[in-house]
């Protein structure tokens, strides 16, 4: 009897041992599943951001959803596809494991995307990838351990101070030492005895402040540096007419960039879908943003102003901030797909601002500057290969824009 039980409990635990090792098997089969191929990796990245993954999930920490590091030793694979395809149809499903992530994170809905099994799992591997290297710190010091001007070189804000102050100093000892100097050389002077009258009478000279005020040299000087300033003005405000830069009207909508964009990452291109394939940057549609709103922050005054806005059927009427005149030619997608222009060239910090302004003068000067000192990037685009051959015959410096006809008139007026 003893001999039996004794039996049953080895038996048990190697039941227990072999359980336990073949479910670690069974999760360490499926990361080995998920690919490490550069190329899948760079596709995944790709799709995270095309389909804006990092606006609801972080690799590492919770957001609006779960982390997703490891999501692929937590879930079947088979599991995760259906679930990024229609997440509420496994929840309707009776689903235990997605009842609970319904449970947990509800109101917040996952959007069902029409995605291929592969594309799902080049998504994973970029996941995988960021999990087990993680990106370097943004804010990591570099060299002596100070961190660096904000312009990325030069002399810091509290050296320049520094300087600017020292400088005032030795101004001030300078107009001293000269004061004194004067005042010993007219004492040499007053104390001399065979000197004219005519010297004696400058150097016993009192000085007036009233004649000083009054003297045609005066007079003049202060003349003509107001004629000068009044010109000056006049001059720039003619040059900034039509230039709205630092503009930041209110808008209907009080819409924060510094949150969408800022703190949940939310690609430009996501609202502004225009901006890649056309002319316009698209103001975003009503619908654009009830693909999140319709479930979170629903009882949000703002949001609430989507609501009526959808209900009526009118568009929002948005204030436009940036505007080019009717006579220049301006194409996003030329710039952004083509050029590889980033949002904040022309549009500043935008993931930054609580309320959005115009951070550029959006001048024609403006414009040819950045023609004149942005090179091409010409790698792995056989276009230019002949265009890059013809340059570097005739020039050491790289090829700009200015180069392959940035400066044209018929580019941006016609």
């Amino acid at each position: 009897m003893v001999a039996r039980k004794t039996i049953v409990r080895y038996a048990t635990a190697c039941l227990l041992v072999c359980c336990f090792v073949f479910s670690g098997q069974q999760s360490f089969a499926q990361r080995d599943a998920v690919p490490t191929d550069e190329a899948i990796i760079a596709e995944g990245e790709k799709l995270f951001n095309e389909y804006q993954c990092n606006s609801c999930h972080n690799v590492v920490g919770k957001k609006v959803g779960p982390a997703l590091a490891g999501v692929y030793d937590r879930r079947d694979l088979d599991w995760i596809y259906s679930w990024v395809k229609n997440s509420q149809a496994m929840i309707a499903s009776g689903d235990p494991q997605a009842t609970a992530l319904w449970n947990e994170y509800k109101p917040s809905a996952m959007t069902p995307y029409d995605l291929e099994n592969d594309q799902i799992l080049a998504i994973m591997a970029y996941v995988r990838n960021v999990e087990e290297n993680p990106p370097a710190d943004k804010n990591t010091v570099t060299g002596g351990g100070e961190e660096g001007p904000a312009g990325g070189s030069g002399v810091p804000e509290s050296y320049l101070n520094i300087i600017v102050a020292a400088l005032i100093v030795v101004l001030v000892l300078i107009l001293i030492v000269l004061a004194i100097i004067i005042g010993v050389l007219k004492k040499y002077l007053q104390d001399k005895e065979n000197i004219s009258e005519e010297d004696k009478e400058i150097v016993n000279e009192k000085f007036s402040l009233v004649a000083f005020v009054k003297s045609p040299t005066v007079i003049g000087i202060v003349t003509f540096l107001v004629i000068a300033l009044a010109a000056k003005n006049v001059i720039d405000g003619l040059y900034t007419i039509g230039v709205q830069q630092g503009y930041a009207p209110k808008q209907p909508i009080a819409f924060s960039h510094k949150l969408h964009a800022g703190e949940y990452e939310i690609a430009c291109q996501y609202c502004h879908t225009g901006v890649e394939i056309g002319k316009s940057a698209n103001i975003p549609s009503v619908n654009i943003c009830m693909n999140c709103h319709s479930s979170i922050k629903t009882d949000s005054p703002e949001i609430q102003k989507l609501y009526a806005a959808q209900e009526s059927g009118e568009p929002i009427e948005w204030v436009r901030i940036h505007n080019l005149p009717d006579l220049a030619y301006f194409n996003h997608s030329q710039h952004v797909k083509v050029g590889g222009v980033e949002c904040q060239t022309c549009h500043g910090e935008i993931q930054e601002m609580e309320v959005v302004k115009q951070h550029a003068p959006l001048t024609m000067g403006w414009c040819i500057d950045c023609h004149r000192n942005t090179s091409l990037n010409t790698q792995g685009n056989g276009y230019y290969d002949r265009l890059v051959e013809l340059h570097n015959q005739n020039s050491a410096t790289p090829m700009n824009v200015a180069d392959i006809g940035g400066l044209e008139c018929a580019k941006c007026h016609y």
